[in-house]
This record gives C-alpha cells, sequence and structure tokens, in this order.
C-alpha cells in the first residue's frame, strides 16, 4: 500500500456543495474509515478517489504523485463496490480471476493468487458457487477477493 494525500478537494453538484474543501493525509500502511450520515459526500469522494468522478477543485496524490486527472486504469487503485458489482453467471473463482484474466496474467499466477485470496478470505469451499448462492457477506468477501488479487497500491 502507499500514501494518499487529499488537499483542498472540493465538489460541487450545480449549485449544491457536496464536499467541501476536504483535506486528508492516509499514511502507507495504515488503515482508514470515513464515517457519516447517508448523502454526505463518502461515496463521492472514494469514486474522486478512485478517478471515478472529477472534483470540482483541489488535489489527489498517491505515493507522492498528483492523480488528480489521471485515469482510473493508472492510479493503482482497487475498489470494492456497495453493490458488491459480481458478474452472476460466473463461479465464484471465476468472479475473483476476471480482472486478471482480462489483464492476460498467466494462468498459473491467476491460480495461486485466487487459492491466496480465497484461503485469506476462507472461500475455499465456495469457489464453484455462484452468488445467487452467496449470502451477502459471502459476496463482499468475494468482491474484496476480486480486488487484493490485483496487488494494489490503495485499497478502497
Amino acid at each position: 500500500m502507499t500514501d494518499v494525500t487529499i488537499r483542498s478537494l472540493n465538489k460541487t453538484f450545480g449549485a449544491l456543495e457536496i464536499i467541501p474543501d476536504f483535506n486528508l493525509n492516509v499514511p502507507d500502511g495504515s488503515f482508514t474509515v470515513l464515517v457519516g450520515p447517508s448523502g454526505c459526500g463518502k461515496s463521492t469522494l472514494l469514486r474522486m478517489i478512485a478517478g471515478l468522478e472529477q472534483p470540482t477543485r483541489g488535489s489527489i496524490a498517491i505515493g507522492g504523485t498528483d492523480v488528480t486527472y489521471e485515469e482510473p486504469s493508472k492510479r493503482g487503485i482497487s475498489m470494492v463496490f456497495q453493490s458488491y458489482a459480481l458478474f452472476p453467471h460466473m463461479t465464484v473463482g471465476q468472479n475473483i480471476d476476471f480482472g486478471m484474466r482480462i489483464a492476460k496474467v498467466p494462468k498459473a499466477e491467476r491460480e495461486k493468487k485466487v487459492a491466496y485470496a480465497a484461503g485469506v478470505l476462507k472461500l475455499e469451499n465456495l469457489l464453484d458457487r455462484k452468488p445467487s448462492a452467496l449470502s451477502g457477506g459471502q459476496r463482499q468477501r468475494v468482491a474484496i477477493g476480486r480486488s487484493i488479487v490485483r496487488d494494489p497500491k490503495v485499497f478502497l
């Protein structure tokens, strides 16, 4: 993992200011939790860090490099969405493997990473199941597994 620095970040939608002048430094290796009421901008902030939304002004740096206007794929970030975003026609193992397969990671390396993630997340016995056969917590762990096998610099 690596540090994330946010300086004077602002997000507006029309005349509505969602995130006013936000500053944050998350040191390398630390764990930070954002809390607040529904609609206060937590998801919008995460989407800006991931590059899925642009701030109105301010900057986002990852590992000391300004990534404010960098493409999401070049930020080294992995994000788990609240809805899990799992492919219903794929098994747990295929869902975890999907991004690596698209990135053309060699099969042996993919299998090793899927097995590791499944072990850490206690999914070993579920690898052949489809998401519809899983509980909400199990689906969340599959989504986390799909993210961690990418070895991201930052995990959201």
